[in-house]
């Protein structure tokens, strides 16, 4: 049993969510709070949910998607920023596949999802596959976004979160390894989104995900400790990076009602909370240049300098 969670470790790490040390330039616009009547979230509201099982949609989505689909194509466009895609191209590639991806969307807003064991072969197989779809799910939010859609950007980016959170309750660790990869997918796409000039802020969304978002704690209690320490490292890291993207919000809330600045430090910004790093408890490395700010998140306890995230940023005004 071991072994295999080791496995599905490596198979996380090099197909799903590659972990590395990262620095991200980012150009933010200050951006008010959405009124009351606009509010979003990133996953389904209670009263939108079903009673249905997810499995079996999440596999017929699978069962529908081209087996022999080439990938090359769409993996450089997620690399592209929205402005630059070929909207053309990526508009008919996505209503090619339109109907398994309402499949999906369909599956995340179930209420809970009844995943089936996966050994070694399933997990290699099913991960593959399930990040095509998250793939050209993050494909359309970048796309949504460039088309300054962002209603439908959120809801696609919903789709992602609601199913690596139905994948995080799965009955098993592998299960939850691979939620983890695909939610923190979906924070790479939200990065893009509160770059545009007029995206809505999504300050109270992320703030209302839970925390831990994803919780490996019971099911990793059984296996040894260095495993258990790379399980509770790609727990944090996630969460770390939720946390980042609602502090850039309360930045660019705050740049809003301030002559369209950033705070000289992060406790300047008073009328809304700011996360601290959930590794630590303790607030985020801010330090700021004139209308640059760099937003720092080091290693903790027995991390390592791969484990660090660092965010450059300029405030367009």
């Amino acid at each position: 049993m071991m072994k295999r969670i080791l496995f599905c470790l490596i198979i996380l790490l090099v197909v799903v969510a590659p972990i590395a040390a990262r620095t991200v330039e980012m150009t933010l616009h200050a951006a008010k709070v959405s009124p009351p009547t606009k509010q979003y979230t990133l996953l389904p509201k209670a009263d939108e949910q079903t009673d249905t099982d997810a499995a079996p949609l999440y596999e017929k989505a699978l069962q529908f998607f081209p087996s022999d689909y080439q990938m090359e194509e769409v993996e450089q466009w997620l690399k592209t920023p929205p402005d630059k895609l070929p909207f053309n191209q990526v508009q008919s590639v996505l209503q090619q596949l339109e109907p398994i991806l309402k499949l999906h969307k369909q599956a995340a807003k179930c209420k809970h999802c009844d995943w089936p064991y996966w050994d070694e072969d399933d997990f290699t197989e099913n991960s593959r596959k399930h990040r095509r779809l998250v793939y050209f799910h993050a494909l359309k939010v970048r796309l949504l976004i460039a088309q300054s859609r962002y209603d439908e950007a959120i809801g696609s980016a919903q789709t992602g979160f609601a199913m690596a959170k139905h994948l995080g309750q799965g009955s098993e660790l592998v299960h939850g390894l691979f939620g983890i990869g695909i939610a923190a997918y979906m924070c790479r796409q939200l990065e893009a989104f509160i770059q545009r000039p007029d995206a809505p802020n999504l300050y109270q969304a992320l703030r209302d995900l839970p925390q831990p978002f994803i919780d490996l704690t019971e099911k990793a209690k059984w296996i040894e400790p260095d495993t258990k320490k790379k399980v509770h490292s790609l727990m944090n890291r996630l969460d770390r990076h939720l946390a980042v993207l609602q502090c850039l919000e309360a930045m660019r809330l705050y740049s809003a009602s301030h002559e369209g600045k950033f705070p000289k430090q992060l406790s300047d910004i008073t009328r809304i909370a700011v996360p601290n790093d959930p590794a630590t408890g303790k607030p985020f490395i801010y330090s700021r240049t004139g209308s640059q700010v760099v937003l720092e998140i080091p290693a903790s306890g027995e991390e390592t300098e791969r484990d660090t995230m660092r965010y450059e940023l300029n405030l367009k005004e």
